[in-house]
């Protein structure tokens, strides 16, 4: 027997919903993905408004490899449509290349923990009975060596 009942081929998961520009010039900026010279892009793709966003500096950075990849433009070409140079677009390419489309993400700028805090230290810190910051810091002074701020002390044993 075979079963007539229509079946939907998809199933709707969401909404699509459509966002003004400003609301999402703000999601951007709140997010610090708004492109740092918007104004530079000359792509056809970001002449018009509408989907394609200048100001979006992720779009502009995929749409950036893209027209070289599948377009076939030359990397000065489509580095410079695109607000980027040629140094730029080979970093964006490298990231994209090694982590995907997280890598079109700008890295987080500054140290990436804290310099003095080894792996000893923090067990140190972590199995001394309770103490304040300061107190702790004066004896992984004595111990160690190492000057610790207390407050360094103190983000160690939250972890």
């Amino acid at each position: 027997m075979i079963d007539a009942t229509p079946q939907l081929p998809y199933c709707q998961v969401a909404e699509v919903v459509a966002v003004s520009e400003t609301s999402r010039l703000a999601a951007l900026e709140q997010a610090g993905l708004v492109h740092p010279r918007a104004d530079a892009v000359t792509a056809p793709l970001f002449s018009s408004a509408g989907f394609f966003l200048p100001a979006d500096k992720v779009q502009v950075k995929y749409e950036m490899l893209r027209a070289h990849l599948t377009g076939h433009v030359p990397v000065t070409a489509a580095a410079a449509a695109h607000g980027y140079s040629r140094a730029a677009f080979y970093l964006v390419a490298a990231a994209f290349a090694e982590t995907g489309m997280t890598g079109l993400l700008d890295e987080r700028r500054g140290r990436r923990g804290p310099v003095k805090l080894g792996p000893e230290i923090t067990e140190f810190i972590r199995s001394a009975p309770p103490a304040s910051g300061a107190a702790l810091a004066g004896q992984v002074e004595a111990r160690f060596g190492v000057v610790l701020h207390r407050r360094t002390i103190e983000r160690a044993r939250a972890r």
